[in-house]
């Protein structure tokens, strides 16, 4: 496996939360290499584009974490179930998207099998990420602000202290995301990105969804993982305020612990400012919409097409199975 299938795979991998929309609508998706998962309610498949141009798909039943178990049906603890079947779907999508995205050209000449992704690429790259997670958005900021704390005691009270840190971990992201975003394979991934949200903005309007039609949306949707992250950034201030410890050591173990809890809270305010927009929260989710300008771009009509295979393939398997089309 060459170094730039790899990093291909790790940035993938670090994009996961950016890329994914909630479970709480009738349709979402998440972009991965070269293509675009979409998911009904009870039903995903992953469209791909092939090096030699034929789009590939691969789509399977799928029950809500609600409907496997009934704690999740209540509210902040749904969120956490709907994120980690989020990503553990994105990661079998990406595995998919990969084997296919990064075939040798001469394999596919010959029509040979691609060759997978081991498996232990894909654990190193996860526990890496989650590592880097930690480190860029926890101890960096922290660490940053204790050592500011030093030159303004203002930072002492334990508000300032946690605005800064806020600031700093904002700061971290959008100089990350506007980092990678100036990367040509990244690009690429985001202009899948943005063809995902058109099409689904299609699909939800009730028009027939084609291309021409799908290309008259825009690319920036509420329901977005970017909205959701930046949520989450925003909520982590008054949360980690409200935590009665001073030293460095317990205020970095509580942040990772209340990973859970931020996250379930920041799905509820997606999921609220999404239904009620022009609200106190849908402005709360509002810079995520501005951050899209950033993980969406415009798509190529070919890669509007490959959005629209894949949400034509849930959608027949979720009509197969019976599956009432509904809003959640």
């Amino acid at each position: 496996m060459s170094l730039r299938a790899l990093f291909r795979l790790f940035t993938q991998i670090q994009l996961m939360p950016v890329m994914e929309n909630g479970e709480e609508i009738l349709v979402g998706g998440q972009a991965v290499l070269e293509g675009v998962m979409m998911r009904a309610p009870h039903s995903y498949c992953v469209a791909v584009r092939k090096p030699d141009g034929e789009i590939v798909t691969e789509q399977a039943p799928l029950a809500r974490m609600s409907e496997k178990h009934r704690i999740f049906k209540y509210p902040v603890i749904r969120g956490v179930g709907t994120l980690w079947q989020a990503m553990t779907l994105g990661l079998r999508a990406l595995r998919f998207s990969s084997n296919v995205a990064l075939q040798d050209p001469q394999q596919a000449a010959a029509n040979q099998p691609p060759k997978e992704i081991p498996g232990w690429a894909i654990a190193a790259n996860l526990v890496f990420t989650f590592g880097m997670f930690i480190f860029m958005y926890k101890f960096v900021p922290l660490l940053l602000v204790t050592k500011l704390q030093k030159l303004f005691p203002a930072l002492a009270g334990r508000v300032l202290f946690n605005i800064g840190d806020g600031l700093i971990r904002m700061a971290i992201f959008l100089a990350f995301m506007f980092a990678i975003s100036l990367l040509k394979d990244i690009r690429r991934v985001f202009e899948y990105h943005g063809a995902e949200h058109k099409v689904v903005f299609n699909f939800e309007s009730g028009q027939p969804v084609t291309v021409p039609n799908a290309q008259r949306f825009t690319t920036f949707h509420p329901r977005c993982g970017t909205s959701f992250l930046f949520v989450v950034l925003i909520l982590c201030i008054p949360i980690y305020t409200l935590i009665p410890f001073d030293g460095f050591l317990p205020r970095l173990l509580s942040r990772i612990a209340l990973l859970p809890l931020i996250a379930g809270l920041s799905y509820e305010v997606i999921r609220f400012a999404a239904k009620r927009r022009g609200g106190l929260l849908a402005t709360l989710a509002a810079p995520g919409l501005w951050l899209q300008r950033i993980t969406t771009k415009p798509p190529a009509d070919d890669q509007t097409a490959v959005a629209i295979r894949a949400l034509e393939g849930a959608m027949a398997l979720e009509k197969a199975q019976g599956g009432q089309l509904v809003i959640a």
